[in-house]
């Protein structure tokens, strides 16, 4: 890997602590409320709703078979951490925002694997709204996903890359 053990320790912890909170936070939420309950914390806008979502983001393929779903999940989350740990990999170590935004995608792909590995479908509990129209339910896992996503482009945007040099600068006079 690219950048010092202590990079490298630091890039793991947070990949590690994505995934420690996410997995605590749903554990807690499991333990706590029942399925579908749902917890106002800012009345008209945020609650705490227990939801199992089995299909993908915004509950696409729900309605596949569990088979169909474990296999095709199963192999999207392998080719994606796969993909994660070979972008992280090559990664030079002075890109640290690239690296930690790669970080905490990882850590939250990661999160929501162990879900569909122990229960086959993601715990949801994080539910944005105004009145009656919801975002669809979403965890720690998703959000450090997003957050990295958007980290990840808006670093690309404005990353400042090396001038290529003139064609005149690359021809060496005879």
């Amino acid at each position: 890997m690219n950048g010092s053990p202590l990079h490298n320790f630091l890039l793991a912890g947070l990949t590690g602590i994505v995934i420690a909170v996410d997995q605590v936070t749903k554990l807690y939420i499991m333990q706590t409320m029942r399925l579908h309950e749902s917890i106002p914390i800012i009345e008209n806008y945020f609650s705490l709703t227990y939801i199992r979502n089995p299909g993908a983001a915004f509950g696409l393929l729900a309605g596949s078979s569990n088979t169909f779903r474990m296999v095709f999940f199963g192999l999207t989350s392998l080719f994606a951490l796969g993909l994660l740990g070979t972008i992280l990999v090559r990664m030079p170590a002075r890109d640290v925002m690239g690296r930690l935004s790669v970080a905490g995608i990882l850590g939250g792909a990661i999160g929501n694997l162990i879900d569909r590995m122990r229960y086959g479908e993601v715990i949801d509990f994080l539910d944005v709204y105004i009145e009656q129209y919801h975002w669809p339910a979403f965890n720690v896992a998703d959000s450090a996903i997003t957050v990295g996503v958007i980290f990840l482009i808006v670093h690309f945007a404005f990353e400042k890359k090396d001038d290529p040099p003139l064609a005149s600068e690359t021809t060496a006079a005879p």
